[in-house]
């Protein structure tokens, strides 16, 4: 055996409990983001505010818009990146190859991200992840300022070219020749045939049916990365300088940057959506300018501020005795976000789904809120049980395993004496 020391998942008494935290808020705001996709035709979720919902129905709606679309996918992009330099940093303590275990890391997470959006539901995020997650081995030994700065440098890449985008399209609406060519352009991506297309086969059809047409989904998705991909990379980037900077390990020694997240990120943050709402809060997918992609960044960048902010205060609160335990209730379904991640599209789909209990499209947007929060409870309630019993969340535990290409000890009485 190797005199070099153990190189493996994490222990429990090593984890940084406030990023277990982090990642049950997270779990909780991606739910309440995703339930519209799930309950209804997921073509619907990019739309910004839906005119057709009225009254509670409309209210939701524009609350959930500013106040958690687009903040809770940014807040688990940057706890991806801080997961990638915690192992960085435990494979460089143990003396230990990093990149190889990376890699089969990230291909693991490819197949599972392939598994979830072709069988189960194709608004899959693992896959983007596992597409990405290589380019940060390319950094790695960036120092964190760098890695923030580069950070920055390729979500504002991203968001350059939603503008530019806008900016050549709406050019090409002035020539009649340019604008029939842009017409069929748009033509695969209007909006109401992929509505229709969604409610025939997720809210009518078998399984079959909808894993084709999954398929479809999930490719058309998979396209954006062209334009979203520079976000989500530079969201990884910002969250592995959280962690190489030491700013979550040590947050008390940081206290200028948390104050600075939870009283100028998140309020100004909040201003951009408010502006980008002023400026369009309705978007066709076949119908696409340079007002609406001025909209469409001013929400991701003020998305990104909230984001931190609400990043701040669960930090701050964390810090404190009170605060933390009224917490850390959350931080068993962190611990286990990628089993809940994947039960919460399960279970969604077999209630919603035709080939499940059909209710599609049957639950207003009002009561959409108190189902996820039920879901949650119930899911922070197995995830606590579970971990009584065991190391890790199923999930968690398979791919683990498969990246340390060893079964590892699942049982806690198994783990006992390491």
């Amino acid at each position: 055996m190797s005199s070099s020391p153990a190189y493996g998942p994490i222990a429990p008494h090593e984890r940084i409990d406030t990023l277990d935290v982090l990642r049950g808020f997270a779990l909780l705001g991606i739910l309440l983001m995703n339930i519209e996709g799930l309950a209804g035709p997921l073509a619907l979720t990019a739309t910004g505010i839906d005119p057709h919902w009225q009254g509670a129905d409309r209210i939701v709606d524009g609350l959930i818009y500013v106040l958690v679309q687009g903040k809770f996918y940014t807040l688990f992009s940057l706890l991806f990146g801080m997961g990638f330099a915690v192992m960085s940093a435990r494979a460089e303590a143990a003396g230990r190859d990093f990149a190889g275990v990376y890699w089969r890391r990230g291909l693991v997470l490819l197949g599972i991200g392939l598994v979830h959006a072709l069988l189960i539901w194709a608004g899959d995020i693992l896959t983007s992840y596992a597409l990405l997650c290589f380019l940060l081995l390319a950094l790695r030994q960036v120092a964190p300022r760098w890695q923030a700065l580069l950070g920055i440098g390729a979500y504002a890449a991203g968001l350059g070219m939603i503008v530019l985008s806008g900016l050549v399209f709406t050019m090409m609406r002035a020539t009649p020749e340019l604008s029939a060519e842009l017409d069929k352009m748009l033509a695969a991506q209007q909006l109401e045939p992929m509505v229709q297309a969604q409610r025939l086969a997720y809210g009518q059809g078998g399984y079959w049916q909808a894993v084709l047409l999954r398929a479809q989904d999930s490719a058309m998705q998979w396209q954006g990365l062209t334009v979203f991909g520079p976000m989500l990379f530079g969201l990884f980037l910002l969250g592995s300088a959280l962690v190489g900077s030491g700013a979550m390990s040590q947050p008390e020694r940081h206290g200028r940057l948390f104050a600075g997240l939870r009283w100028i990120a998140l309020p100004l943050g909040l201003a951009v959506v408010l502006l980008s709402c002023a400026v369009e809060t309705y978007f066709d997918p076949g119908r696409f300018d340079l007002r609406q992609a001025t909209a469409m960044a001013l929400f991701s960048v003020g998305g990104a501020g909230m984001a931190l902010g609400y990043l701040g205060w669960i930090v701050r609160l964390m810090q404190r005795p009170g605060g933390a335990r009224g917490l850390r209730w959350l931080a068993p379904a962190g611990r286990m976000a990628l089993s809940n991640y994947l039960m919460q599209s399960l279970v969604c789909t077999l209630i919603f789904y035709g080939y499940g209990a059909g209710q599609f499209e049957r639950l207003p947007r009002a009561w959409q809120p108190l189902f996820v929060l039920g879901l949650f409870l119930l899911q922070v309630l197995i995830s606590t049980a579970w971990l009584r019993a065991f190391r890790f969340g199923p999930v968690e535990w398979l791919w683990r395993s498969l990246t340390y290409l060893q079964w590892q000890p699942l049982r806690r009485r198994a783990h006992a004496g390491h």
